[in-house]
């Protein structure tokens, strides 16, 4: 039996395990995040964080440290390079382990890790950390200290009274605002009662040429009906006149 087994060996002898934990860490820091198994990736955030830490003091030996564990130029380069900028304000904590489920076949847990930094919409989210303030008990303050606090405090206490009361400065833009409310619905009664007038001119002007072509009507029909009279009367006279020449000739032919 194993005993005392202080890390997962992952079924591998040490050169083996090393070999592969500096290939996956160079793809780590090159990719940004890689796909493997849950206990592959919880061994490499033990191998690479330490790195990670080494790279945030950038000298000659630091990168020296970690080429004899990634044994690649181009991982080094760019550790110290884009990723030291990434992670300068983080103290630890650098990677992140998301599980995706299991693996078809042998149904190993699946996950992937990832550089905290470098996942922009999980940043978004974060909210900005408060700054922790400690507070001690040990000792009094010097006669020093409260003499500048005190003259603080009333230096303060001058300041607010020069400053003027809030209350009238809001009673004042409280009676603009409804003195503006006021010339505004003035304003619209003036615009209203402007545009009934104008509707009443208009209707008025237009009612005036039909008043006139009604009255033209009128005097036209009744010419037309004195004319007609006229014309019946002087047909009937015509009649008559006929009817008196025709009996005077019946008379002087009897005659």
């Amino acid at each position: 039996m194993r005993h005392g087994k202080k890390f997962n060996h992952l079924g591998r002898t040490a050169p083996h395990r090393r070999a592969m934990l500096s290939n996956m860490a160079t793809s780590l820091i090159l990719h940004k995040r890689i796909n493997t198994t849950v206990a592959k990736a919880k061994a490499l955030r033990k191998y690479v964080e330490p790195l990670l830490t080494k790279a945030k003091d950038d000298t000659t030996h630091s990168r020296r440290v970690v080429f004899s564990y990634l044994q690649d130029k181009e991982s080094v380069k760019a550790l110290f390079g884009e990723v030291a900028e990434k992670i300068a304000g983080r103290p630890g904590g650098y990677t992140r382990i998301l599980k995706t489920g299991n693996r078809l076949g042998d149904n190993a847990e699946m996950c992937m890790i990832e550089l905290v930094d470098y996942n922009e919409a999980l940043l978004k989210d974060a909210k900005p950390a408060k700054a922790k303030t400690r507070r001690s008990r040990r000792g009094g303050k010097s006669g020093e200290e409260t003499a500048a606090v005190s003259e603080t405090k009333t230096a303060v206490a001058a300041e607010v009274a020069e400053t003027p009361p809030v209350a009238e400065e809001v009673a004042e833009v409280v009676e603009e605002t409804t003195t503006e409310e006021v010339v505004a619905e003035e304003v619209k009664a003036e615009t209203v009662e402007e545009v009934e007038a104008v509707a009443e001119e208009v209707e008025a002007v237009a009612e005036e040429p039909v008043a006139e072509a009604e009255v033209v009507v009128e005097e036209a029909t009744e010419e037309t009906k004195t004319e007609e009279v006229k014309d019946e009367a002087e047909s009937s006279e015509n009649e008559d006149s006929d009817s008196e020449e025709d009996d005077s000739k019946k008379d002087e032919e009897k005659s």
